[in-house]
């Protein structure tokens, strides 16, 4: 049973969530900046040692504050939201017991619930998992749809809802079928589940011709800051699985460019597409989350944004937990 008591904090987590190139990161550090915060990366790429640009950290010496959950493994290593949620929490706990608050910025919207919402991840979210094992090398033997066929013969519902590329959920669905439980029943009940840790959660909502823009201006922006080499470096490591993986965007098409497979033209151009259409899902995600309150930013000056967030925040902390700004 789950100790609540662990988890209570002095100050209420301020999430800031919303699409890739939305402006998480840069108002997650000004508002961590005004309130005496640290920031908390809830980014399932960010986690990788090695992979700056084409996650698009901040680089070290723009960090005005401390930044947590990034660096934490190197590519290819196993990580899961369950072992993100114990990182989390460790975080958040420690900084609330020094009197700072919490900034959590992300696009990955299992990561911001596991941290802050009463999720218990089944067993076999955790890493060294034998049948995680076994049917990831069925995959690599046999093909993803294969995979995701044989999942299908064994429980439609859930096959529906997965794509057949996507090898891992595939996995982590014949994982819950050994535990007595489907992917299908977990994620109807994601839903559900109630929150554990205060926050308030501000989105950035984008225009999505706007949000296309920044998109694009964003991977040209990688592109002369040097992600074909990036990708040089981390392949020359031996990180040619972590980066080829299907959630890599940025990574796996240069790779496919540095083995002649396409141009590096036609690598960008797929890359801007795999974020568009990254970011559509991470919409979709978030819109389902009632407790967002949503600032929109086109034609917003990132001043005026602070401001806003700061509103927001204000508005929560005098109404419900004391005035403490």
């Amino acid at each position: 049973m789950m100790d609540h008591s662990l988890y209570q904090v002095k100050q209420p987590v301020i999430a800031v969530v919303g699409p890739t190139a939305s402006g998480k990161s840069n108002l997650a550090q000004e508002l961590a900046l005004k309130l005496n915060g640290e920031v908390l990366s809830a980014d399932s790429m960010q986690v990788y040692r090695g992979m700056e640009i084409g996650t698009a950290k901040i680089k070290p010496e723009e960090r005005k504050v401390p930044h947590w959950g990034i660096d934490l493994i190197n590519p290819g290593e196993p990580y899961s939201a369950a072992l993100f949620q114990e990182y989390a929490r460790r975080v958040i706990s420690a900084l609330d017991k020094e009197g700072k608050r919490t900034i959590l910025a992300g696009g990955t919207g299992l990561y911001v619930r596991a941290a802050l919402d009463d999720y218990d991840f089944p067993e076999g979210e955790q890493i060294d998992n034998p049948i995680r094992d076994k049917y990831t090398a069925y995959a690599q033997e046999f093909g993803n749809q294969a995979l995701w066929n044989l999942l299908n013969e064994i429980d439609a519902e859930s096959a529906s809802v997965i794509h057949p590329n996507n090898v891992r959920r595939v996995v982590r669905a014949f994982e819950l079928l050994s535990e007595g439980k489907t992917y299908a029943q977990q994620k109807e009940n994601l839903s559900s589940i109630s929150q554990l840790i205060p926050a308030i959660f501000i989105g950035l909502k984008v225009s999505p011709d706007l949000l296309n823009e920044r998109i694009n201006r964003r991977v040209d922006s990688m592109i002369r800051d040097g992600l074909v080499d990036e990708v040089k470096s981390l392949l020359s490591q031996g990180f040619r699985e972590g980066v080829t993986a299907p959630q890599a965007i940025g990574y796996k098409e240069i790779v496919q460019a540095l083995e002649g497979e396409c141009t590096l033209e036609e690598a960008i151009d797929t890359i801007k597409t795999a974020s568009r259409r990254y970011a559509k899902r991470q919409r979709t995600w978030f819109n389902k989350d009632k407790r967002i309150q949503w600032i929109d930013i086109d034609n917003t000056s990132s001043e005026s944004l602070l401001n806003e967030a700061l509103e927001v925040i204000n508005e929560h902390d005098s109404g419900a937990f004391g005035d403490r700004i």
